[in-house]
């Protein structure tokens, strides 16, 4: 073994033809979907319900219930009453122009969600392993979702973690 740092090669050229943009290009429409992916498992682990209604198309689908008000009070009687949550989000996979309507678009995104317990259930935990399946809409102001699935393939722990 020697002392001496570790080089690495060169750097990777990364000025490739799809970079993202902001000319409305497909690159640009799919990193506006991941980072409002991001921001939506950061608006559920800060409880940020005003954000989360506005992210929803009025006439949305998820979490069992149709339209955005009645999705957040769905995700505000499971979170509610939980103590710290995160929402790590990864391996996504967008499609554009989903079902052929270029103001639509589909995500595939793995979840790792964790949940502490809080109140009677301190000491507790929940944690739930799978895929959001979601799909979305171009409005004037940007990408919102109009269905959400979560399909849970691993749990561990407790799940009446989550509470009012």
């Amino acid at each position: 073994m020697t002392d001496e740092p570790v080089t690495h090669a060169s750097a990777v050229d990364v000025s490739v033809s799809d970079a993202p943009t902001t000319d409305g290009s497909v690159s640009d429409d799919r990193t506006q979907i991941i980072e409002q992916l991001a921001n939506v498992a950061s608006a559920l682990d800060r409880r940020d319900f005003d954000f989360l209604l506005d992210v929803f198309t009025p006439d949305a689908r998820g979490y069992g219930k149709r339209g955005a008000e009645a999705i957040v009070a769905q995700v505000r009687s499971h979170l509610g009453g939980v103590g710290p949550s995160q929402h790590l989000l990864g391996n996504h996979r967008v499609t554009l122009d989903h079902d052929g309507d270029r103001d639509s678009a589909r995500s595939l995104t793995y979840a790792r969600v964790h949940h502490v317990g809080a109140g009677p259930m301190e000491g507790r935990c929940f944690e739930c392993m799978g895929e959001y399946d979601d799909r979305w809409r171009r409005t004037p102001d940007g990408w919102k979702l109009s269905s959400r699935r979560f399909d849970m393939q691993i749990v561990l722990g407790d799940f009446a973690v989550l509470r009012p």
